[in-house]
């Protein structure tokens, strides 16, 4: 995982990155009804379509996880539990998700690890019922681009998450030279279907006041990327 401590120095200035300039627009909130809509229907095909080409990005993500050995681990997205075996065998792991068909194949692959300490809820994670600061580590493979209110999102993981916790977020972040024209050629249709072709890192990412230590390219032609942050907060 390639090291960005000047990356990381923009991370904690970003909040004054835009003083006396016009902030960036924030960005239009999708319909929760569609992104569960969506997942629903592709619950049964997503392994298929989705699994094996996102993996990589999903693998970085659980092995970062790993090394941090956390004593719990709290996967936002958890889908349909891809990533479950994948954790410390001595990890506490939480996972949420909006869809209940999803959500039903992750207890599937949860039952096939007998002895782990796993707990999967269907829960909205932009209004989550944990207490503040009850995990050491917080995942987010594939979720803040189709979240209906990032920002909202980011709130809650970073309340949840103890302070000097590790944040892992992979996502598709816009601005590849290879994804310029497929990112463009969707983004009239992406609300429909719950999810944002066209989502900046910095607006995103560097706009909150959490520090961030590392950015990794993953996935075919670098699609996405695997950032990792901790979670600075008073």
């Amino acid at each position: 995982m390639s090291s960005t401590p000047q990356a990381a120095r923009r991370g904690k200035q970003a909040p004054s990155r835009h003083d006396g300039a016009v902030p960036p627009a924030p960005l239009a909130a999708l319909p929760e009804q569609s992104v569960v809509r969506t997942y629903d229907r592709f619950s049964s095909l997503y392994d298929l379509v989705f699994g094996r080409v996102l993996e990589p990005g999903r693998r970085a993500m659980a092995q970062a996880a790993a090394a941090l050995q956390p004593a719990s681990v709290l996967e936002v997205g958890v889908g349909t539990g891809l990533t479950l075996a994948s954790y410390p065998q001595h990890t506490r792991v939480v996972g949420v998700d909006l869809s209940a068909e999803m959500l039903e194949r992750a207890r599937q692959r949860a039952a096939a690890l007998p002895g782990r300490d796993i707990a999967l809820h269907l829960m909205n994670a932009e209004a989550m019922d944990f207490e503040d600061d009850s995990f050491d580590c917080v995942t987010m493979p594939y979720v803040l681009s189709v979240t209906p209110q990032p920002s909202r999102l980011v709130a809650e993981v970073r309340r949840v998450c103890r302070p000097g916790g590790t944040i892992l977020v992979v996502n598709h972040f816009s601005g590849s030279r290879f994804w310029w024209l497929m990112e463009r050629a969707v983004r009239s249709m992406a609300q429909r279907v719950g999810f944002r072709s066209d989502f900046g890192f910095e607006e995103n990412i560097l706009v909150h006041d959490w520090q961030l230590q590392a950015v990794q390219s993953v996935n075919l032609f670098g699609l996405s990327r695997l950032v990792v942050l901790r979670n600075t907060k008073g």
